[in-house]
């Protein structure tokens, strides 16, 4: 029988792997990798399976990375982190408030695991992780070579990095270096944060505030299943955003540094009045519909089916069309999303 993956993906779904290897070092990594490999078997690298919809039972080895560790070190002007891939994000920004490093908290209760953050640039309430990110450390599957990228080599973008381009899939996220500044600066605009006093707020009080929207809106995986934010925001131009503006003056808009405009996904779904809406056993979700969530039993078939759905409502309505922000896993390898959904 080979072992499920059920309890590796947040969305909840009853699929399968020919084998799982749950590892806590970066040897044992390479060795899980090289042993799938030699026996030309397909394998794949999973942290807490946030970001992830299995489209099939997978056909090879997932390698689940459990590597531990923060080690932190002060400087005169910042703290300076080394945080092990394995390690729980939201804990992480836990532990840091905790020690009175400041800098993470606008990034409370994001799912998944540290070595996922670089590889979407998470960002969450006017905050990204390439804002702080020094450096992430990797293994070369190909060569078995430990290699560090900085901030720069990373190429962030908006939920995007190096790590998702095809050249460099055959790097293993090991740790993340992380750099925060002593010189703390509130970062208040967006939701209930921009209600926060910027001239006597606390890092705590930020997190606390975050926490509260976000539990307020969104499901709890381990009560019903979902990925978070199944699609990204998207960015227009501000050409586009004009003409929207005109028919839809009341739509959230966020004009960027390059001169785009960044929408709001939910609220383009909630205005095609999808919230609620169902295909087989998924829905979107009834507080905040930029989220797809496994409301009975559902099976991949069914969140595809409903992601696009949901596409081709706001892309017709808007002429927005939307692209998933979470990672699609067929048989062997990652897919790509959009053509999946398209």
């Amino acid at each position: 029988m080979n072992p499920s993956l059920k309890s590796f993906n947040t969305f909840g779904i009853q699929v399968y792997a020919k084998h799982i290897a749950v590892i806590e070092s970066a040897q044992e990594l390479l060795a899980a990798w090289t042993d799938a490999t030699s026996n030309g078997q397909p394998a794949i690298l999973l942290g807490e399976g946030s970001n992830i919809l299995f489209l099939k039972d997978f056909d090879g080895t997932v390698i689940v990375n459990r590597i531990k560790g923060i080690q932190i070190t002060e400087q005169d002007d910042s703290w300076l982190l080394h945080v092990g891939a394995g390690e729980n994000w939201h804990q992480l920004v836990e532990k840091t408030l905790l020690q009175g490093i400041a800098g993470l908290e606008n990034l409370a209760l994001i799912p998944g695991c540290v070595g996922s953050s670089p590889i979407q640039n998470i960002g969450a309430y006017g905050i990204e992780i390439k804002q702080v990110c020094q450096y992430v450390d990797c293994i070369d599957l190909n060569s078995g070579q430990a290699v560090r990228l900085d901030n720069e080599q990373c190429q962030f973008g908006y939920r995007d990095s190096i790590f998702k381009h095809a050249d460099y899939k055959h790097y293993a996220i090991v740790a993340v270096g992380l750099k925060l500044a002593k010189k703390w600066q509130p970062v208040l605009t967006y939701g209930s944060l921009t209600q926060l006093d910027p001239e006597n707020v606390t890092a705590q009080q930020i997190f606390d505030s975050v926490c509260e929207m976000r539990t307020s809106k969104l499901p709890d995986p381990k009560v019903t299943g979902n990925a978070g934010s199944f699609f990204k925001n998207p960015v227009i131009t501000a050409k586009e955003a004009q003409e929207l503006l005109i028919h839809y003056p009341h739509a959230p808009h966020y004009p960027q540094i390059d001169g785009q405009v960044k929408l709001a996904a939910g609220w383009l779904i909630d205005q095609c009045q999808l919230k609620g809406h169902q295909v087989g056993g998924a829905a979107v979700h009834q507080q905040q519909a930029l989220v797809l969530i496994n409301e009975d039993n559902a099976s991949s078939a069914d969140i595809v089916a409903l992601a696009h759905y949901v596409r081709q409502q706001v892309g017709n309505k808007f002429n927005v069309w939307l692209e998933p922000e979470v990672r699609f896993i067929g048989s062997t390898q990652e897919v790509s999303g959009l053509e999946t959904i398209a």
